[in-house]
């Protein structure tokens, strides 16, 4: 502040001012010159320029402080320091600090909130108690645990800054007469953006347009808790993917219909395309994959090298045809180390000891589908007395080789 008061009075210096002039008067006279005086005019045209380069001085020290802070107290780069400080100028630590103790004190991680600075810096300017609590209490109150509110809100720090009662709580109450509370967090955990926007910008016009297509309620229930991110489509693109499923073959009644709009919706579109071409390396030809879609569209917004992979073992290592999968589409979904691995080794024990005759014998489906329950007692249990280390290479104890 010395170092301040210095720079002011050098300015009035060369402003012509005396080095006699009392403090009240350099005071008064620096804070008409920066601040603003009513009538600027007044003063000569070298003195106002001398004015102007001096506040820029002091903005360029305001500046320098921002990315300063921003580096050492809110743990961003250098480079998102300067970046983030086009957007928020800091006078003085003492707001900043009160945001950043706020947030710590109710759960968020530095990591979670340096993203959030980084992503809004407009957020070191907020009042922790107006503006900030409000808004917690508010999730809280709808039933978002302190970890998944902390993990939103990383992602999408800007809902701290909107309006409770004109943007928060009216698309709230929306989205609460369509879904029931839990999928109300559902939502806010999976499509933030719409609290962000407020439902009545793109969420509730499409909405119509679903129904006016023919997707029930139920079905639009469950695309908007599962896959929001499809309501970012635009009305007409959202209108052509509805009807391209249609012609498909999908039945909009059925809730199958919501998951092949979401596979083929925005970025799984790509994906989708290079699952086919990856089925028809594999031999499979369009009325293969259409069927595989239509039975489980997830089989096709599986990444390629997973699929690849489970191709790989299940066609080449397992000896299942390639066609046998278009049947049972849902196997290329499963985790390849939680559930193919176990369930085949002890597959392949049974062949090695003559208990199943034939790999052809075994079905896909009854093997990888049912729940572990079920699979032990029908391929573990039953076999557990000719073949006693049955249950431990299922559990990946044993090697194959070595039972």
């Amino acid at each position: 502040m010395v170092g301040l008061y210095k720079l002011k009075a050098v300015t009035l210096l060369r402003l012509g001012y005396p080095q006699s002039s009392s403090s009240s008067v350099v005071a008064s006279t620096f804070e008409r010159l920066v601040v603003g005086d009513a009538k600027p005019s007044h003063f000569p045209l070298q003195n106002l320029l001398l004015c102007r380069h001096f506040t820029s001085e002091i903005s360029e020290t305001h500046h320098d402080f921002t990315v300063n802070y921003l580096i050492n107290s809110c743990g961003l780069s250098p480079e998102g320091a300067i970046l983030s400080s086009k957007w928020v100028k800091l006078r003085s630590p003492k707001t900043a600090d009160s945001v950043l103790s706020f947030l710590r004190n109710h759960g968020f991680s530095e990591t979670q909130i340096s993203k959030m600075v980084r992503a809004h810096p407009k957020l070191l300017k907020s009042s922790p108690e107006k503006t900030l609590l409000p808004k917690l209490e508010f999730f809280a109150s709808i039933g978002v645990s302190k970890e998944h509110l902390a993990k939103t809100l990383a992602f999408e720090p800007k809902l701290l800054s909107l309006s409770l009662d004109n943007r928060i709580a009216p698309t709230y109450d929306f989205l609460r007469s369509l879904l029931s509370q839990k999928n109300v967090v559902f939502v806010l955990r999976r499509g933030s953006w719409i609290f962000a926007e407020g439902h009545s910008k793109n969420v509730a016009p499409k909405i119509e347009v679903l129904k006016k297509l023919g997707m029930p309620q139920c079905s639009i229930s469950l695309l908007l808790t599962y896959h929001p991110n499809t309501l970012q489509l635009k009305l007409k693109e959202l209108g052509e993917l509805v009807d391209e499923v249609k012609q498909m073959g999908f039945d909009l009644q059925n809730s199958t219909s919501v998951k092949a709009i979401h596979a083929l919706g925005g970025s799984n579109r790509s994906v989708w395309n290079r699952c086919r071409e990856v089925y028809k390396r594999w031999g499979w030809s369009e009325d293969d994959v259409l069927s595989a879609f239509k039975r489980q569209p997830q089989c096709m917004i599986v990444s390629e090298k997973k699929l690849m992979r489970t191709l790989e073992f299940l066609v080449k290592e397992m000896g299942w045809s390639s066609k046998t999968i278009v049947k049972t589409p849902l196997v290329l979904c499963f985790s390849f180390e939680k559930r193919l691995v176990p369930r085949c080794s002890v597959v392949k024990v049974l062949l090695l000891k003559g208990l199943i005759n034939g790999i052809e014998n075994v079905g896909l489906r009854s093997l990888l589908e049912p729940a572990d329950k079920c699979f032990l007692e029908r391929f573990v249990a039953r076999y557990i007395d000719e073949v006693p280390q049955l249950l431990s290479v299922y559990q990946g104890r044993v090697a194959v080789q070595d039972v």
